[in-house]
C-alpha cells in the first residue's frame, strides 16, 4: 500500500518517492526512503505542498508537489487520509519511534529486596537439586597412556608408539567403588589435543563423505586429498586421525559385552555420511595417522569414525567409545584388555579411559550446581546489605508523577 509523490526541490531534477501512510494528530504522515538512499522522513501533505522533515538531522523543507495515484488504481478524494489510518502502519511508526506502550517500573526499595530474595529462594534449592543429581553419577577414570608403556621404553615414548614390532597389548585393573546400574558408558578422553585447530577442522570435504569419488572438489581436505595420484575417501586431515585404541572388558570369569551401535547421532548417520560411499585409497600412504577403516562398511556404518568427526571445541574432551549393558555391583573388579595404538605422544598428548552412569540431568558435571549455588547466595547476601542499609538509612519515595514518561503524558 503506497502513493506515488512526484515533486520538484530547487533546481535539480524531480525525484519519485514510494511513500506509505501513517496518522499522527488526525494529519497524513508518510514514511519514505529517498531514492538509493537510506534517510527516513516524514512528509506532511498540506494543499499541495510536501513538507518534508529530515528525523535524523531535525531539518525540514517545504516544496510544491503534486500526488499521482499508483498506476491501475484511480486516486479517489480523501483516499490518501483514509488509508492514513490504517493501525499497521500507525504500530509501525511508534515502533521505529520507540513510542511503542512499555513496562516502566520503579525500583523501590522494597521491589530491590524482593526481587534479589526471590532469587536466593530459586537459585539455591536448584543448585542443591543438581548437585546431588551429579554426585549420584558414578564414574571410574582411569590414565593408561603412560602405564601402558614397558619400563626400558618409558623414556622414549615415540620409539614405542611408532615401532610395529614392539607389542601395544596392556592390561589394567578397574575397581567399582559403587554399584552401577546399567546402561555404563565407556569413553575415550583426548587432554591437550586442539581438534579446535583452524586448518585441522576445515581439513575435510562434506559432500564427498555424502556422495563419495562423485564429488572431486577436495582441495579443502589438503595436504590428504589424494595419494599415489587417487583421492582418499574419506580425505582430509580429520579422518586420517581418528582414534583407534581399542578395549575389552570382562568381570571374573565373563566378558562384558560392549554395545557399540547407535553411539554417533542419528542425524549425522542419515544425513552428512553416505550409505554408498565406501572407503577408498585411505591410510596408504607413506605417513599412517590413527586407525584404518574397513573398506567393505559403508561409512554410515563406521559410527567410530562419524564420532570422531563431530570435532570438540576445546582441548580436553571425551568421545563416546560404547555401552555396557549390565549391572556392575560395588568391589567389583574390571579387567581391560586394550591396544595401545593411537600417538598422543608427540604433541604430548593424555589418554584416559572413563565408565560413567548417567542421571537425569546427564553426566557428572558440578558446575551448574555450583554456579547455581554461588549465584543464589550471592543475591541472599545481597538483599540483606540492602535491607540493612534501608533499615538503617531509609529515604522518602520521590512522587512518580515526575517521571519522564507521566510528565509527557500528563502533558498530551
Amino acid at each position: 500500500m503506497g502513493r506515488l509523490v512526484n515533486f520538484q526541490k530547487g533546481q535539480g531534477p524531480e525525484r519519485l518517492f514510494t511513500l506509505k501512510f501513517n496518522t499522527v494528530a488526525g494529519k497524513c504522515r508518510y514514511w519514505c526512503k529517498l531514492d538509493s538512499s537510506f534517510v527516513e522522513s516524514v512528509i506532511l501533505v498540506e494543499l499541495g505542498k510536501v513538507k518534508v522533515m529530515d528525523l535524523d538531522s531535525g531539518t525540514s523543507s517545504t516544496v510544491g508537489a503534486r500526488v499521482q495515484a499508483i498506476p491501475g488504481r484511480p486516486a479517489q478524494h480523501g483516499e490518501t487520509c483514509k488509508q492514513c489510518h490504517s493501525s499497521g502502519f500507525a504500530a509501525l511508526y511508534q515502533f521505529k519511534q520507540q513510542n511503542l506502550p512499555a513496562c516502566k517500573p520503579v525500583l523501590t526499595p522494597a521491589t530491590v529486596i524482593a526481587t534479589f530474595l526471590l532469587m536466593g529462594f530459586i537459585f539455591i534449592p536448584l543448585g542443591l537439586i543438581t548437585l546431588r543429581a551429579s554426585n549420584s553419577v558414578v564414574e571410574i577414570v582411569d590414565r593408561y597412556d603412560i602405564e601402558c608403556i614397558p619400563e626400558e621404553l618409558r623414556s622414549n615414548k615415540l620409539l614405542y608408539i611408532t615401532d610395529d614390532s614392539i607389542s601395544k597389548n596392556c592390561s589394567r585393573f578397574l575397581k567399582v567403588p559403587k554399584s552401577m546400574r546399567a546402561p555404563i558408558y565407556i569413553y575415550y578422553q583426548l587432554d591437550n589435543y586442539y581438534q579446535n585447530h583452524r586448518r585441522y577442522v576445515k581439513s575435510r570435504n562434506d559432500k564427498q563423505l555424502l556422495h563419495g569419488l562423485g564429488d572431486n572438489s577436495t582441495s579443502s581436505c589438503k595436504p590428504l586429498e589424494s595419494s599415489g595420484d587417487l583421492p582418499i575417501v574419506p580425505c582430509g586431515l580429520i579422518a586420517w586421525s581418528v582414534f583407534n585404541d581399542t578395549f575389552k572388558f570382562s568381570s571374573g570369569s565373563s566378558e562384558l559385552k560392549v554395545n557399540r551401535k547407535n553411539i554417533a547421532w542419528k542425524s549425522d548417520r542419515n544425513h552428512k555420511f553416505g550409505k554408498d560411499v565406501y572407503p577408498f585409497n585411505f591410510q596408504n600412504g607413506p605417513l599412517i595417522g590413527g586407525g584404518k577403516l574397513d573398506p567393505n562398511t559403508p561409512l554410515s556404518d563406521q559410527e567410530d569414525l562419524i564420532v570422531w568427526m563431530r570435532t570438540a571445541a576445546l582441548p580436553s574432551f571425551r568421545k563416546l567409545y560404547g555401552r555396557i549393558e549390565e549391572d556392575l555391583d560395588a568391589d567389583d573388579v574390571i579387567v581391560v584388555q586394550l591396544m595401545n595404538n593411537y600417538n598422543a605422544y608427540s604433541f604430548g598428548g593424555k589418554k584416559k579411559l572413563v565408565l560413567s552412569t548417567s542421571s537425569w540431568l546427564g553426566g557428572k558435571n558440578d558446575f551448574f550446581g555450583v554456579a547455581s549455588l554461588f549465584i543464589g547466595t550471592f543475591c541472599m547476601l545481597i538483599s540483606i546489605v540492602f535491607l540493612l542499609l534501608h533499615v538503617k538509612n531509609p529515604r522518602p519515595y520521590g512522587d512518580a508523577m515526575y517521571t519522564s514518561w507521566n510528565k509527557k503524558s500528563s502533558s498530551s
